[in-house]
């Protein structure tokens, strides 16, 4: 079946065992590009347009249908138990595929390439990305499955929000990510921001700006990862607490994990529990050719510059504290760690080689 030109091109509401295989649906309304920043918490009643929307839909299956060459391919809202695999979404102009309160789902060897947009922001600046994402997985959608994907080439590879515009805390939890490719992204190839207990393993996040963002998250497992080429880092949270770090590949990154600390108040008040970077272990990696492998600190934006006394950018938070990095091998950084106002960091059994300018610098 082909359908083009239709403002969704397949739409199902309340559905129990739907199977949609083999369906061609491009040409959907768009929303022009190159026009506006994306607005990711639309509800139902207003969704995006696309190929396929299911809304309140479950135990369906979802395979191998052509999504190609519009704004969205796949649109899912308070969905459960949807099997989707093997279908195609790349060039959309906006979202390849998007969950909304869609949960305990299966999502595997499906193509988002060149998802992208840009957003003009006067006659030769603008924002390349402007929140269009391979996958969009956003407010209370927990517990899926995410495995053999690719998000290649777009705005955002894999983009999970969990906390609205006004604060309101929505975190999208217990996810897996795994054996996906999220590389040469503008922007972030896996990024979750206020969620907890997300898994990421056997990924691809190189040749993007930072390769993991997680700010404000809690309890993320990051193992097994190639993080190779991003630009500003690999890992790079803001008051993150609990996670585990281990058996990932760093090269040739900005930083290879970067992390710090710093209050604003909206959030503070949305996640009292992430008031600075705490309770870290980074254990078993591999370090080599980085700017920086490792650097702690406090009080800073976006992790290399101080806070301004203005508090455009947040305010002094409590010292990130009880960080352990054990048994990693720390090769041929310009620096290898970088502490500056921390407490109770343990450095163990780690090697060390041919560092540049010093295996471990504190201030």
């Amino acid at each position: 079946m082909t359908l083009l030109e239709y403002y969704h091109g397949i739409y199902a509401h309340d559905c129990l065992g739907l199977t949609l295989s083999g369906c061609q649906v491009t040409s959907t309304e768009e929303i022009l590009p190159n026009t506006i920043f994306l607005d990711i918490w639309l509800p139902a009643a207003r969704a995006a347009p696309g190929g396929i929307l299911l809304w309140k839909v479950s135990d369906s299956l979802i395979f191998k249908n052509d999504l190609q060459h519009q704004f969205a391919g796949l649109l899912s809202y308070d969905c459960s138990h949807l099997t989707v695999q093997g279908n195609v979404a790349n060039y959309c102009s906006g979202w390849g595929f998007h969950l909304f309160e869609t949960s305990d789902c299966l999502f595997e060897a499906n193509y988002a390439d060149f998802c992208c947009r840009y957003e003009p922001r006067g006659p030769r600046l603008g924002h390349m990305g402007a929140d269009a994402a391979g996958f969009l997985i956003v407010h209370r959608s927990c517990r899926n499955v995410f495995r053999g994907n690719f998000a290649r080439l777009v705005g955002d590879g894999f983009f999970l929000a969990g906390l609205t515009p006004s604060f309101e805390p929505v975190g999208c939890d217990e996810n897996l990510f795994e054996s996906n490719d999220g590389s040469y992204s503008p922007n972030i190839a896996f990024e979750a921001t206020f969620s907890r207990g997300n898994i990421y393993r056997d990924n691809y996040a190189n040749h993007c700006n930072y390769g993991f963002w997680h700010g404000f998250s809690r309890e993320h497992i990051i193992e097994n990862n190639q993080i190779i080429g991003n630009r500003q880092a690999g890992i790079a949270v803001e008051n993150g607490f609990g996670f585990r770090v281990r058996g990932n590949t760093f090269q040739h990154n900005g930083h290879g994990v970067l992390l710090w600390s710093k209050c604003i108040p909206g959030f503070a008040q949305a996640v009292p529990e992430n008031d600075t970077s705490y309770d870290w272990a980074i254990e078993q990696n591999t370090f080599v050719g980085n700017n920086k492998a490792i650097r702690i600190i406090a009080n800073q934006d976006h992790g290399i510059r101080p806070l301004k006394p203005s508090g455009e950018w947040g305010y002094p938070s409590p010292a990130p504290h009880d960080h352990t990095i054990r048994e990693n091998l720390i090769e041929d950084n310009r620096i290898g760690i970088e502490l500056s106002g921390v407490e109770r960091t343990i450095l163990a059994e780690n090697t060390f080689r041919h560092n540049v300018e010093t295996d471990v610098k504190e201030f």
